[in-house]
C-alpha cells in the first residue's frame, strides 16, 4: 500500500463508537496517535463521548505518529467542515504545519497529551505534568531499588517532547544518588515490542543491572516480558508511566513496582469542553494556552482504586 493510500485509510474512523450522526452542532474531528496503545484508545474514546454528550458529531482518526497521515487527516477534517479539531500531535515540530493548515481554514485546534514547538497557534494545549509525574515515579523507583545499583532506561519517541521531559525528570531525582549508575539506555518509541527487544539488547550488554526505568507502560511491560524470559525479573525492579490497565495489573502482581497515572480521561474531556466554549464564545475559558494536569503514583497500596481505564476513584 502506498503512503498516500495508508494515509487515506487512516482518515477513516478507527475507534469504537465514532460513527457520524446527524447533529446541528457540527463535527468535532479527533486525531490521536495509535489506538492499539490503550492510552491513546482512551484518549479518543473519552473525547468522542464528550463531544457527543455536548451535541456534536465525533470522528476519531489515528496518525500513528506519521506527519503525512496527520496532514491527510487534517485535510479530511477541513473537507468535512469540522467546527473544531482535537489533536494529539504526531511530532512536536513536524505537526506545526498541520495546525497552521487547520487555522487557515478557520478551524480552532485544541492539542492534547503532547505539545508543539510553537505557541499561539492552538487555542489550548492540555498535557500531563510530565516533570511532576517523572519525579513521583523516580522517587518510588528509588524506594524499590535502593540508593545503590546499576540501571538502564527505555526512552520514548525523540519527536515527542514528553520523552525528554520524563527522562530529564528521572535524572533530576536519580542524579542525587551517587551510587545509582545509569549504564545504558535505548529508544523504544513508546512500543511494547520494541521495549521487549531493546531490553534484551540492554540485558545482554549489562547483565548485572538492578533496575529498569521506562518512559511509558508499554515499553516497561515489554521489558518485563524480556526479563521473565531471561529468568531475571525477580532481581530487577521495573517502573512504568501512564497508568494503563495492563500496567496496573502488573503492579498488583508485583511485576511492575509502580506506574504513574496520566489523567488522560480528565484532560481529553476537558479539551472538548474548551473547544465547545471556543465555538460558542470565542474563548476556551482557560487562563492560558498551556495547561498541566498533575499525575498520580499507582502502587500496590492504591491500585485497587483504578475502576476504569486511566480513572482512579477518590
Amino acid at each position: 500500500m502506498t503512503t498516500t493510500l495508508k494515509a487515506l485509510a487512516l482518515a477513516a474512523p478507527l475507534l469504537a463508537g465514532t460513527a457520524l450522526s446527524a447533529s446541528a452542532a457540527g463535527l468535532i474531528s479527533i486525531i490521536v496517535n495509535d489506538p492499539s496503545n490503550p492510552y491513546w484508545l482512551t484518549e479518543g474514546n473519552v473525547a468522542s463521548a464528550e463531544a457527543k454528550k455536548l451535541g456534536y458529531e465525533a470522528n476519531v482518526g489515528a496518525s500513528k505518529g506519521d506527519t503525512n497521515a496527520e496532514s491527510t487527516l487534517i485535510d479530511t477534517a477541513i473537507t468535512n467542515k469540522s467546527v473544531a479539531i482535537i489533536l494529539d500531535p504526531a511530532n512536536a515540530s513536524g505537526s506545526v504545519g498541520a495546525v497552521k493548515k487547520a487555522i487557515a481554514a478557520n478551524i480552532p485546534v485544541i492539542l492534547v497529551n503532547a505539545e508543539i514547538n510553537q505557541d499561539g497557534l492552538a487555542k489550548a494545549q492540555l498535557v500531563s505534568n510530565n516533570a511532576q509525574g517523572a519525579a513521583l515515579g523516580a522517587q518510588q523507583w528509588v524506594r524499590a531499588i535502593g540508593q545503590k545499583g546499576n540501571y538502564v532506561e527505555l526512552l520514548g519517541s525523540p519527536s515527542d517532547n514528553n520523552a525528554a521531559t520524563r527522562s530529564n525528570g528521572y535524572d533530576t531525582v536519580l542524579s542525587q544518588y551517587d551510587d545509582l549508575k545509569k549504564v545504558g539506555s535505548q529508544v523504544a518509541n513508546w512500543d511494547r515490542t520494541q521495549g521487549h527487544d531493546k531490553m534484551q539488547n540492554l540485558l545482554q550488554a549489562h547483565p548485572d543491572i538492578q533496575g529498569v526505568i521506562s518512559g511509558n507502560d508499554e515499553m516497561a511491560l515489554g521489558a518485563v516480558a524480556a526479563l521473565k524470559e531471561a529468568g531475571k525479573l525477580s532481581g530487577i525492579k521495573v517502573g512504568g508511566f501512564d497508568g494503563s490497565p495492563d500496567a496496573v495489573s502488573a503492579v498488583k502482581a508485583g511485576e511492575l513496582q509502580y506506574t504513574v497515572l496520566q489523567p488522560v480521561a480528565i484532560f481529553s474531556a476537558k479539551a472538548v469542553q474548551e473547544a465547545d466554549s471556543f465555538i460558542k464564545t470565542g474563548k476556551t475559558g482557560a487562563a492560558q494556552e498551556k495547561q498541566l494536569f498533575d499525575c498520580v503514583l499507582i502502587t500496590k497500596d492504591n491500585a485497587a482504586k483504578m475502576t476504569a481505564p486511566f480513572t482512579m476513584t477518590p
